[in-house]
């Protein structure tokens, strides 16, 4: 009887599975970034820590360790910096159309928003 090629590879790539799977890193979650203050912090602070990591040159040994941790902790800042940036830009489109149809009453509701969430963007990038 004869195993079909295909059948043989998808046994081998099952049984090699468990192995490829066990030589990941171990996962990270990395710090939070709860506030859109804490998100730019964090993206100072640890930008700072990879980029003295890749400045040395080429990447080795317990560097690669350490660059996957950082990076849970910058993709968090900056997740949540997305976050802000598209309620920002909702905040921003209610106004333009509402400008597009004079409703002076959507602008009037949505113009104290988007200004509180520009300032604090400003405010927490540092303008």
């Amino acid at each position: 009887m004869k195993i079909p090629f295909a059948l043989t590879l998808a046994a081998l790539a099952l049984t090699a599975a468990p192995v490829i799977a066990d030589d990941r890193p171990e996962h990270y979650k990395g710090e939070p970034s709860a506030t859109l203050e804490e998100a730019f912090a964090n993206l100072a602070e640890y930008n700072t820590r990879l980029r003295a990591i890749l400045d040395k040159g080429e990447v080795q040994g317990d560097d690669f360790n350490e660059v996957h941790r950082l990076t849970y902790t910058l993709e968090n800042a900056l997740g949540r910096i997305e976050d802000e940036l598209e309620e920002l830009e909702d905040d921003l489109e209610e106004i333009h159309q509402a400008s597009e149809k004079g409703d002076s009453e959507r602008i009037g509701n949505y113009g104290p928003r988007y200004f509180e969430r520009a300032d604090q963007l400003l405010n927490a990038a540092g303008n």
